[in-house]
């Protein structure tokens, strides 16, 4: 059935890198929330009122908040979509992540007020007037809870959405909170005892818990996100592949939304190689990139002296003497220059972003360690941050 509804919903399904066709997707996904969520909430709603059940009403009340969230699931990809302009020139894709944020605020506000509302039930008890029909009402609404969070996963792993995704913990979340509300409408029945209040409450912390949760997943891409260790490893492999690339630093990638990815990274080249060459090899790689992954990459060339034997001797010694003062430090843009009197050592020493020592702190400790390794030699250093944590050599 989720195949048909995405052949019924979306055209040409299989490309998902299109904004257009990932749009389609939002929509379908955001229809089929509306439409089933809001289908709950009127049946469990009308048990709940008809059966005296407050956790049976707070279950129908989080269905409506799951509307509401689609609702917004909707016009954020619609917002998404929009293509780029003079004031947002890298487009409004980010839309999706702020709409998510949205709609974790939106359940954290409903879980707080049914929290209030389970506990005056606790003190304030009424009786559960026991129906086959609630009991049917609640295991149906189980069963449509699991589809929904089979539906949701597969368009979001499809099309790459965190929010789709999230969505589909929070119906596979609703489908445990369904099932403590139905376990505590059969207590009533076999033992007496009134767990309503009490799963109402469970219910409530539950929703509350999830939307505290969801904010922080919704919130990383909007601060900007380390990229993962697979795009890392995936785009460097592809850099590499490249004959005539020695190796590759400072790889920095911005995510602004869904389809919208932007990277930079410093691309190594024997100083030998004819210029035209390299930036011939440069260009290849930007435009293969854009095609293959769909990142909009910036490449800075760096000439590597590999034929010189005092560079090459220094460079694996100061790497060496780098290393001894955390195995955290690289090291990258080496080079030598002679003179009468002295040499200069210019490089470049990359720290992981999470290093505990200032920038000043590392500089002044590899100055040291060069200075007392090489006392007629100068070295000037300078210390990058490193945003993915990846140094590639050949």
């Amino acid at each position: 059935m989720i195949e048909w509804l995405i052949r019924l919903g979306v055209k040409e399904p299989e490309k998902v890198s299109s904004p257009a066709v990932r749009e389609q997707y939002g929509r379908l996904a955001g229809m089929v929330g509306v439409g089933s969520n809001v289908v709950l909430f009127l049946i469990k709603f009308a048990a709940g009122v008809l059966f005296s059940s407050i956790s049976v009403m707070a279950d129908a009340v989080n269905n409506l908040s799951d509307a509401g969230s689609s609702v917004i699931t909707l016009v954020g990809f619609k917002l998404s979509g929009k293509p780029a302009d003079a004031e947002h020139p890298y487009g409004h894709a980010r839309m999706e992540y702020i709409t998510g944020l949205v709609v974790s605020f939106l359940i954290i506000l409903i879980g707080l007020q049914l929290v209030r509302s389970s506990v005056e039930k606790i003190f304030h008890p009424d009786p559960i007037h026991f129906s086959w029909l609630t009991v049917g009402v609640l295991a149906v609404s189980i069963l449509i809870k699991l589809w929904q969070s089979r539906f949701n996963r597969t368009i979001g792993r499809r099309i790459q959405s965190t929010t789709l995704e999230a969505t589909a913990t929070d119906s596979m979340g609703d489908v445990l909170s369904t099932s403590a509300v139905l376990l505590s409408t059969l207590a009533a029945k076999v033992t007496g005892l009134q767990l309503d209040g009490w799963m109402g409450a469970a219910v409530a912390v539950f929703i509350t818990v999830s939307g505290i949760r969801l904010v922080g997943e919704t919130i990383d891409p909007l601060l900007g996100k380390a990229p993962t260790p697979e795009l890392v490893k995936e785009l460097s492999d592809k850099i590499m592949g490249y004959e005539g690339v020695i190796g590759l630093h400072d790889l920095v990638v911005h995510n602004y939304g869904p389809g919208r990815c932007f990277a930079s990274v410093h691309v190594e080249v024997p100083a030998k190689q004819d210029i035209l060459v390299s930036h011939d090899i440069i260009d290849n790689i930007e435009h293969d990139i854009q095609g293959e992954m769909g990142i909009h990459l910036v490449i800075h060339l760096d000439p590597i002296v590999t034929d010189d034997p005092l560079t090459t001797q220094r460079y694996r010694e100061t790497k060496a003497l780098v290393k001894e003062i955390s195995p955290l430090l690289s090291i990258h843009d080496f080079r030598l220059v002679v003179g009468k009197t002295h040499t200069n050592i210019l490089f470049d020493v990359l720290v992981p972003a999470d290093y505990p020592e200032s920038d000043q702190e590392v500089s002044h400790q590899v100055c040291a360690v060069l200075k007392e390794r090489y006392p007629e030699d100068y070295p000037v250093i300078t210390v990058d941050r490193n945003y993915t944590s990846t140094i590639v050599e050949g």
